[in-house]
């Protein structure tokens, strides 16, 4: 038994296959490895190993006995099915819980002579793919699309352990017991039980269940020795997703069940957005982005600029911004993807070295264009260009600039009807061609490439965006219906034991073999016992179809807040309590990216990213997402008072598209309501407030009437705290509070605390008067002024590019690249004059070639050229430019 590519086109994906036994089809076929599946979740014994000799069908890997019950007796309300005698095996079988929800099978197996069994149920209904509605097997073949042979899924895969087939009225499926797929340890391939299909020998959808499965754990068995194994028969009224949430809650526990257990997710945001600014973050300041050498040496990798600047403006953070959000802005506008490698010979995951940019997508641009108050044209330009074209800009996967949902973001920025049009038509079009639609296959024109489990399922995200500005319901429904779909990624088992899990036995933290393999160091924490919920996967999702094997749960949650979101619109509590499940409780920093190889503690360590990247072994690290994951947290905590005041809290948002999965909104750039009070700015610097008790979370903002503030309470009880509100932060002292929201209270202590009373799962919101915010960058960053200038020019020299970047009150700034490389130029050195008429110098000697100069109180512009030592040891020199 060995797991090896599907070969599915346009999928990448690890099946579990078979040596073929005697006579048998060895009918897997050789998959060439792509260039995009290296690094961190792929495992080079799969993707290398040898195919031939091997099947994926798992009636090819043994001697195969069909048996049927002979004589059934009904004994005290079950029934006992008796099997004629075998000279393999004896065999029997047993029917219960005849009067509950779902009838239960017992099988018990007991060998006559030594050697591999398993035992595989047969028995369900079945039908050919036209007869039903939609099937389910997981992780990656839903709505119509179906096996192309028989082929298991293991339990480790196994969201809700049993495959699903819809015949138009109920779901079907032949499901494993809670107690047969044990929580601890985590669930792998090399523990897994039992497995499931959909498609059965001879072609037709049958929801179908293996125990042991073949070749696996239990299923060498001796001579006498009883193997048991207990399944559920599912007839589930209503659709597939329907269904799995029934299973979800009534099988395997799945409620609201997770809470802050040790600190606040302001304080873990806090911790997070202090660790982007650490060296242990490996900013690279001189390519401008995050180190990613967890999958390509030498690389830097960035998502988007929104992120950091977000956090710049909500926090009132200059060093932010100068740090993070500049340089990733200025990498945005020049470099051609988001991966960037200076070696010409990397071929990982398909960097690139050219400035041939922009990577930044139309939304990014139109959302910059929005925040710095259409100060910018040329972003507006630039977004309008990309519209007409496409572009690679990650791993290999090209992206069509005339989207339905590329108009929706050109409408939202330049308010031009013609946009919003298309935006309808298409989403329309959308909708009757792929939503409407049960898919039969992957070759989906309007997925970005089926990895990310955002490509399986249809744009929920986007369908969200449409939604708010229209408020079609139409749209609404289709994008609850994919976030339901969304949801059957995500975990619902193994079921959460009542117990205490010991974790990091011996002192030492599990050690993920990808890193052992790269010479990470042994991580040791404190051997300790903690309720299983805190260690639980449930509510995450794997990463994607091709590491899906190895990256059991990610962090990167970014789903979450547009769940709780759309849980509120379309009034859907699993999609609330699902996204409350991949957040809340999880971590105190950064926690790395996923759960992999044993259940531990050591993510929920505030110094667990504090170390130098060899030093970090539980899981990997990929620095580009720091930022990105603080944003995440940022947008769930304004979505969670949202949807807890019922939109009585409402903070306008642009849209944080990045790449992949990583979509989130941006806030902060234009104040918002409270409670009926208007020109309310979020704002909520480092250590605002100091809350004793860590269930509530909270947001914060002002206006020039006091400060406001929302507490949310993340447990079910009760909860009284003492807060105290930062000097630092603001003048004067605490005068009357109004309570807006109908529970809750709030009563000062002193000039700077007060006592706040949150009712469970609750809201309280409130205004302090008395005080006023100390408002610094983000006030100057957001000031509406009208610039002199805002240009972008395209130079002939080195086919250079400059353009002018107003922000606001706060700077001005030029920013000149040049797209030609070292293959012919040296050393670059750029000339300006600055406002005294004083000839700068900015000498840059290594590729890529590209300056910063200052604008600000420049109102005639600046002259500029170039003079650049070619690799022949020759000078050559620029006209005289006007920027």
């Amino acid at each position: 038994m060995a797991m090896r590519p599907a070969g599915i086109e346009g999928v990448p994906y690890n099946i579990i296959t078979w040596t073929a036994y005697q006579g048998k089809d060895a009918d897997l076929d050789e998959v060439k490895r792509s260039e995009s599946s290296i690094g961190d979740g792929f495992d080079d014994a799969i993707l290398e190993g040898e195919a031939a000799e091997r099947s994926s069908n798992p009636f090819n890997a043994g001697t195969v006995f069909s048996i049927s019950a002979s004589e059934m007796e009904m004994t005290e309300g079950t029934i006992q099915l008796i099997f004629d005698d075998h000279e393999w095996f004896d065999f029997s079988g047993q029917i219960a819980d005849l009067e509950g929800r779902n009838p239960s099978i017992t099988f018990t197996l007991k060998p006559k002579k030594d050697g591999f069994f398993s035992v595989g149920y047969t028995g369900a209904p079945e039908f050919s793919l036209s007869e039903v509605a939609e099937i389910w097997q997981p992780l990656i073949w839903q709505e119509k699309r179906f096996p192309e042979s028989p082929i298991m899924t293991l339990a480790f895969r196994c969201p809700i352990p049993t495959a699903l087939v819809h015949d138009g009225t109920h779901s079907l499926g032949v499901m494993a017991a809670s107690e047969e797929f044990p929580f601890d340890p985590l669930p792998l391939s090399t523990n897994s039980r039992f497995g499931v299909m959909v498609r059965n020998e001879n072609g037709k959808a049958q929801p179908q269940l293996f125990a042991p499965v073949p070749g696996g754990v239990g299923s060498q068995m001796k001579t006498g020795e009883a193997f048991e194994f207990k399944s559920f028969l599912v007839i589930e009224p209503g659709k597939i997703h329907e269904a799995y949430e029934t299973i979800a809650r009534n099988d395997f526990g799945f409620k609201n069940y997770r809470k802050n257990e040790t600190v606040s997710l302001n304080r873990t945001f806090e911790n997070m957005v202090d660790y982007s600014m650490s060296d242990y973050a490996w900013f690279v300041d001189s390519l401008k982005g995050f180190a990613y050498s967890t999958d390509v040496p030498g690389a830097v990798k960035n998502v988007s600029s929104l992120n950091p600047l977000e956090l710049a403006i909500v926090m009132d953070d200059s060093v932010m911004f100068e740090q993070r959000a500049y340089p990733t802005l200025e990498y945005m506008l020049s470099r051609e993807k988001f991966l960037f490698s200076l070696d010409p010979e990397q071929k990982i995951q398909h960097p690139s070295r050219s400035m041939t940019g922009p990577i930044a997508p139309v939304s990014e641009l139109t959302s910059l264009y929005n925040i710095l108050g259409h100060s910018n044209g040329f972003f507006l330009e630039l977004a309008k260009k990309e519209f007409t074209g496409s572009r690679i800009r990650n791993l290999d996967v090209a992206e069509k600039g005339d989207s339905w949902v590329n108009a929706m973001h050109l409408y939202k920025a330049s308010g031009d009807k013609k946009y919003l049009d298309l935006a309808i038509s298409g989403a329309d079009e959308y909708l009757r061609n792929r939503v409407e639609i049960k898919q039969e296959d992957f070759a989906d024109p309007y997925s970005p490439g089926s990895f990310f489990w955002n490509a399986f399922t249809h744009r929920w995200v986007d369908l969200t965006e449409l939604y708010e500005i229209t408020q079609n319901k139409k749209y609404l429904d289709a994008a609850q219906d994919g976030a339901r779909r969304y949801t059957m990624f995500t975990w619902m088992s193994p079921e959460i034991p009542n117990t205490q899990i010991l974790v990091n036995e011996g002192g030492k933290a599990p050690l993920y073999w990808y890193l052992k393999s790269k010479g990470h160091e042994q991580m040791y924490f404190p051997e300790e016992e903690v309720e299983a919920w805190r260690l639980s996967e449930i509510g995450l999702t794997p990463e994607s179809s091709g590491t899906s094997q190895g990256h059991r749960a990610i962090f990167m949650a970014n789903y979450a807040p547009w769940m709780l979101r759309l849980g509120y619109y379309a009034d859907d509590s699993l999609l609330k309590e699902v996204a409350k499940s991949a957040i809340i409780g999880r971590y105190q920093n950064f926690p790395g990216y996923h759960i992999n190889t044993a259940r531990t503690t050591a993510y929920e360590k505030p110094d667990y990213p504090l170390r130098e990247h060899k030093a970090l072994s539980v899981n990997s690290f990929h620095y580009n997402h720091i930022l990105p994951m603080a944003s995440m947290l940022l947008d769930y905590l304004v979505t969670d008072a949202f949807v807890r005041s019922e939109g009585k809290i409402d903070f306008p948002s642009e849209y944080i598209e990045g790449y992949a999965y990583l979509q989130n909104k941006f806030y902060g750039s234009q104040p918002g309501k409270f409670y009926g009070e208007d020109g309310v700015h979020l704002w909520m610097p480092k250590n605002l407030l100091t809350v004793s008790h860590p269930e509530l979370n909270y947001i914060s903002g002002y206006n020039d009437t006091g400060l406001f503030l929302a507490f949310t309470n993340q447990s079910e009880d009760a909860v009284k705290a003492t807060v105290n509100i930062n000097p630092e932060w603001t003048t004067s002292s605490i005068g009357e509070i109004n309570v807006f929201s109908d529970e809750g209270n709030a009563s000062t202590i002193n000039t700077t605390s007060f006592e706040v009373e949150v009712a469970g799962n609750g809201i309280t919101a409130i205004q302090v008067g008395g005080l006023l915010a100390k408002v610094d960058f983000q006030q100057r960053f957001l000031s509406k002024s009208t610039p002199p200038f805002s240009s972008l020019q395209e130079i002939d020299f080195g086919q250079a590019r400059a353009m002018v970047i107003n922000l606001g009150e706060y700077d001005r700034r030029g920013y000149i690249y040049l797209q030609e490389d070292d293959s012919h130029f040296s050393s670059v050195t750029l000339f300006y004059t600055d406002k005294d008429g004083k000839v700068n110098r900015l000498l840059d000697e290594h590729y890529p070639f590209e300056f910063t100069i200052p604008l600000k109180g420049m109102e005639g512009g600046v002259s500029f050229w170039f003079s650049a030592k070619n690799q022949q040891g020759g000078i050559e020199t620029s006209e005289e430019y006007r920027l």
